[in-house]
């Protein structure tokens, strides 16, 4: 903060001594040392307060960013499903090729499920330890794990009613 040498307390404190004299010079740096306290306590105080701010905002960055990508890897795995879903559509039109349309669909479902496992996976990899995180952030986190296996949930559902 300050940078005083002795020498220059020393040269404060003889000067404090000539302007207040004895009696009341220990007062006088009485005071001046609990203001001082009371001033590095505040200073240190805002400097917690600041860091806490920013690291919330730093994690409510990461959580969107892990949103983001669960998002996006979830729509990808939908189109996935929903192009598996049409395609025997097309495969029942031509009926001398059904085994082979069941096991290419077989195949695409396949694919799609380990997609979606390996987005899934690498989210929950990625997604900041609750131990670091608040309480409140923690939250959302157990919320969304449900979320993303009802659409696996109901893929397979529709996947099977086409087979």
């Amino acid at each position: 903060m300050l940078d005083i040498g002795f020498l220059e307390l020393m040269l404060i404190g003889i000067v404090g001594l000539l302007v207040l004299g004895p009696e009341r010079l220990p007062r006088a740096a009485r005071t001046a040392g609990m203001w001082i306290g009371k001033i590095k306590r505040t200073v240190s105080g805002m400097q917690r307060e600041i860091s806490a701010q920013l690291e919330a905002e730093e994690l409510r960055q990461k959580l969107n960013e892990q949103q983001q990508k669960l998002d996006d890897s979830l729509k990808k795995a939908k189109l996935d499903v929903e192009s598996i879903a049409d395609a025997p559509t097309s495969a029942e039109a031509s009926k001398s090729s059904t085994k082979a349309a069941q096991s290419d669909t077989e195949q695409r479902v396949a694919k799609a499920s380990s997609r979606l496992d390996d987005a899934l996976q690498t989210v929950r990899e990625e997604t900041p330890q609750p131990s670091s995180a608040p309480a409140a952030s923690t939250a959302p986190n157990r919320e969304a794990e449900p979320e993303t296996s009802k659409p696996e949930s109901a893929a397979l559902n529709k996947d099977r009613n086409h087979q």
